[in-house]
């Protein structure tokens, strides 16, 4: 398969790209080849997909259901319960929506924790982008428990670990409040023996910290470090309450912090990722939305947005979490953290998006970054490649009703059981 794009924008210049099987072949005036695909670039640019660091890919069967609660109530007595009835089918039905809605806000690749594995898995396979898919991890602290999700978490890496070239298996301890100490570990161990990426969300909470520390008498990114579980293989979600003893820490182990400003936001977790903290210290970061019911949507570009005047408001700085340093969250970095090389460079992996430069929020475009990060939206996003494949052109993707009216069945299915 190949692709070639005409007289697009990269960067200052109008360029031809030459898409060649899965990477970018060639950025150069006037390329002269045939190709089995070819778009006129005109009235578009070029820019680096995203990656979305932290999310519940299904929860789209939940948006906009049980909003404006309390963050443990909410959790306890709407979500919680019903994803006890969730089934294999209808996680592949949320999850199939929520690649929909990436692919068509510009995401290629995301960092999925939640039920029924080969339900995302299927709906990733199928849907063409690329995903770091959790073998999700809760025991509750029952030993009978934690040697069920021991043999499910082995018995789903036996049958999925390197099985597609899109999809990454990696491992999903919930959090310290819903994992034992003894599991924490054994997952620490599994994923050194295999080299696995583990995802699991931290601090939160103050009341998570408070706990921890009445618990442990440590805080949550001490007490991790203590029983050795931190790694450069950790993507740590939310990260919102950690203090500098605890950055220094992440930042020893090299392990990753997913940020997901809105979500934090709207469920009011009491505190504001400290951005600068983790910039001092060299802390490796990247952006997420969290899951639909918390958000309620997987558009990179409302996050990166709310995470940049977020912290210009809290810090009373408007020189904190700049444009370009908030793309790069959304895009190169989060790609790095997930040993993805991507970009708008001969060699790369072609996983980019082609934006409409004739919307008018993108006019007079004096800073093309600057517009993706405080004007854009996702309908700016007309073309995205991924893998060498074109999954959506002129804003339209393969079977897009038929996957909005089977997820909404779903969901409707699932809610008033």
């Amino acid at each position: 398969m190949s692709i070639l794009i005409k007289n697009c924008l990269v960067g200052n210049s109008r360029k031809d790209i030459y898409v060649e099987g899965k990477t970018i072949s060639e950025i150069s005036s006037q390329i002269s080849v045939e190709a089995d695909q070819k778009i006129d670039g005109k009235r578009l640019a070029a820019l680096p997909s995203f990656a979305n660091a932290h999310t519940h890919s299904a929860m789209t069967l939940f948006r906009g259901y049980a909003d404006d609660m309390q963050l443990m109530p909410w959790l306890e007595q709407k979500i919680w319960p019903n994803e006890a009835r969730l089934t294999e089918e209808m996680v592949y039905q949320g999850s199939r929506l929520a690649c929909l809605e990436m692919i068509k806000s510009g995401t290629t690749f995301f960092n999925d924790m939640y039920w029924h594995f080969k339900g995302t898995f299927k709906a990733v396979k199928e849907m063409g982008i690329r995903s770091s898919v959790n073998g999700v991890f809760i025991d509750l602290f029952d030993p009978k428990k934690a040697e069920e999700q021991k043999k499910e978490s082995k018995a789903l890496f036996d049958e999925f670990h390197n099985s597609h070239e899109r999809i990454q298996f990696s491992l999903g301890p919930h959090a310290i409040y819903t994992v034992s100490e003894e599991s924490l570990l054994w997952i620490k161990e599994f994923s050194e023996k295999n080299d696995l990426q583990v995802h699991i969300h931290v601090s939160e909470t103050e009341q998570e910290v408070k706990d921890c520390v009445k618990k442990n008498g440590l805080r949550p990114v001490e007490y991790l470090d203590k029983i050795g579980f931190l790694s450069e293989r950790v993507v740590a979600a939310h990260c919102v309450w950690l203090n500098e003893k605890e950055a220094k820490i992440m930042a020893k182990h090299d392990a990753v912090i997913a940020h997901n400003p809105i979500a934090n936001m709207k469920l009011a977790v009491g505190g504001v990722f400290p951005y600068s903290l983790y910039k001092k210290h060299g802390v490796r970061m990247a952006l997420g939305t969290d899951g639909t019911a918390s958000n309620n949507n997987l558009s990179m570009f409302d996050t990166m947005k709310t995470a940049a005047l977020l912290q210009k408001f809290h810090q009373n700085d408007p020189t904190v979490l700049p444009a370009s340093e908030c793309f790069d969250l959304a895009t190169r970095s989060g790609y790095a953290c997930f040993g993805l090389d991507a970009g708008i460079t001969e060699g790369k992996v072609a996983d980019f998006m082609l934006v409409n430069t004739s919307d008018p929020v993108l006019s007079p475009s004096h800073n093309m970054v600057s517009d993706m990060v405080y004007a854009a939206h996702a309908g700016c996003v007309d073309t995205v490649i991924c893998n060498g494949s074109v999954l959506m052109k002129n804003r339209q993707v393969s079977n897009e009703a038929e996957i909005v009216e089977e997820a909404s069945a779903a969901a409707h299915e699932l809610l008033s059981s």
